[in-house]
């Protein structure tokens, strides 16, 4: 009997986050495929190029909201700085857009409540803008060119750099629909089981741990550097790591400690460090490790504070959004998010 109602509470809890976060990540997705169409690759190289401060603050401001997870930013940054961005920007563009996208927004507003929606995104902008200064500080590495970079007779740009509109440029509404099958299909496949498995522990922490069962063990600085070494080197995605900080901070972790979660799980893992390792060096990969780790344990120490200042309870905004929208909404908002999640129903609806 005991095992039949753990399990019986774990499906409830389950099924009570997947309804929570169905409308909020539909939102999310819908968003995310319009900017995907309206802010196409070229435009990125020009934003990102030049020396200074100011393209790696583009960076981090552009990428924060595209939907890539890192295995989507990771060779997007690298075209780009082989197109000419500096290594700072493409470190910020690679830190700030796995970091947090729109879809993770909303998500986090669905289950992590109005502050940290607000203050996660800024947290990764302010990671994103660190690591790209910083990586800038550290001498390239010299290395032979084995293939060339310049453009051939195949590329868009000419010699003055125009970049002409070609015969054929999708309508604005052919490259809104581009987006959106491009959100609903690459990025849903994407994220599909990382946030299954993120919804499953965030399922089994708030079954098996009673609210408030590490309110003694997970504050503070300690506890947040520990979060931060589980963080980076495994891979979890922005989307994922959403309900499972939602359970922690019910669970009675702090909300700063589980947003070190937030910022070091998705931005990097040991797949990450290998590829900038191979590009960047050791020198900027270490640069790159210390200062998405330090940031993000400063940005959980601040939301710490100004939560303590105000007097914020989190766990209480946590279940804002619930109330904003009605179940007979959130069922069909899941049944349609399972629908374009399980891959012959999606073609068989794009076809149609």
């Amino acid at each position: 009997m005991a095992a039949a109602a753990l399990l019986t509470s774990l499906a409830d809890n389950l099924l009570a986050i997947a309804l929570d976060a169905a409308p909020w990540l539909l939102l999310g997705l819908l968003v995310a495929g319009l900017i995907k169409a309206w802010v196409p690759e070229g435009i990125l190289q020009r934003w990102l190029g030049g020396q200074g401060i100011l393209p790696i603050l583009r960076a981090a401001l552009v990428g924060a909201p595209l939907p890539l997870c890192s295995c989507g930013a990771i060779p997007l940054g690298l075209t780009l700085h082989r197109g000419g961005a500096s290594r700072g920007a493409t470190t910020a563009f690679m830190v700030g857009t796995p970091g947090v996208g729109i879809d993770s927004v909303t998500l986090s507003y669905a289950l992590l409540g109005p502050f940290l929606a607000v203050f996660r995104p800024l947290a990764a902008i302010f990671s994103a803008v660190t690591a790209g200064l910083l990586v800038n500080l550290v001498p390239a590495p010299v290395r032979p060119v084995l293939f060339p970079t310049a453009c051939d007779s195949r590329c868009s740009c000419g010699a003055d750099g125009g970049g002409e509109e070609v015969a054929g440029t999708p309508s604005f509404g052919e490259r809104a629909l581009a987006g959106l099958r491009y959100s609903f299909s690459e990025v849903l496949d994407d994220i599909t089981w990382w946030l299954l498995l993120g919804l499953l522990l965030a399922a089994l922490l708030l079954t098996i741990a009673p609210p408030g069962l590490l309110a003694q063990y997970a504050v503070g600085p300690a506890a947040m550097l520990v979060m931060a070494l589980i963080g980076i080197p495994m891979y979890i995605c922005a989307q994922a790591a959403t309900p499972v900080a939602a359970a922690l901070i019910v669970a009675g972790v702090s909300p700063g400690t589980a947003l070190v979660l937030l910022l070091a799980g998705p931005i990097t893992s040991i797949a990450t460090l290998s590829v900038l390792n191979r590009e960047f060096g050791f020198a900027a990969t270490t640069v790159y490790t210390f200062s998405v780790a330090g940031s993000a344990i400063v940005s959980g120490l601040l939301a710490d504070a100004i939560i303590t200042a105000f007097a914020l309870d989190i766990p209480a905004q946590i279940g804002t959004a619930r109330e904003l929208l009605p179940d007979f909404f959130k069922y069909p908002a899941l049944a349609l998010l399972i629908l374009l999640a399980c891959r012959p129903l999606r073609l068989r609806l794009f076809r149609w």
